[in-house]
């Protein structure tokens, strides 16, 4: 069976490493174990950029007595630990990742990374938009978006979604099936 975290990120600012939340949706045996959220205090608090409150509403009230990022990573790198990652536009969430973990001074794991945008345009071809939120409507799935858990957690609905639609059932099937696609973080 599949096994895999998706992953999610939102920024306070342009700044990679303002992470200021992240959302895990742990994926075991091809079912949705666990989806865990935290907010997190960015390294630019209190400064939040206007565009970036506008996206996901998150304002730097909501996480003056959040942790850091340095606080949160091992926990969250637990739920991680020898998965497969999957991202939507998983470039950003990846680069977020990479950020945060160059600014406290932590040693990247060595994880393989997907983009389900790109297992989405590989199951169904020709959908005439393939951001998240289209994804969803197309599968009818409701969601919170731009809050991190919930969008990995709808990020692990579509990945499976597609993964079935490939009749791809295992991490080694989908190593072979999306191998051109596969990233290191």
């Amino acid at each position: 069976m599949i096994d895999f975290c998706a992953i999610d990120f939102e920024t306070a600012t342009h700044e990679r490493n303002s992470a200021c939340e992240m959302g895990i949706c742990v994926v075991e045996n091809g079912e949705i174990v666990k989806t865990q959220t935290w907010l997190i205090k960015p390294p630019s608090f209190p400064y939040f950029h206007p565009r970036n409150i506008d996206v996901h509403g998150i304002l730097p009230e909501d996480v003056q007595d959040a942790p850091s990022f340095e606080d949160i990573w091992h926990e969250a790198e637990n739920l991680m630990y020898g998965n497969l990652m999957i991202a939507h536009n998983a470039a950003f969430d990846a680069g977020v990742l990479r950020s945060c973990l160059d600014y406290y001074g932590f040693f990247k794991p060595k994880i393989n990374y997907l983009c389900s945008i790109s297992i989405a345009k590989k199951s169904w071809k020709n959908l005439p938009k393939y951001g998240l939120k289209s994804l969803a409507e197309h599968h009818h799935l409701s969601f919170n978006h731009h809050r991190a858990g919930d969008d990995a957690e709808v990020c692990a609905k579509i990945s499976l979604l597609a993964f079935d639609k490939l009749m791809v059932t295992s991490n080694d099937e989908v190593q072979e099936v999306m191998k051109k696609n596969m990233k290191l973080l």
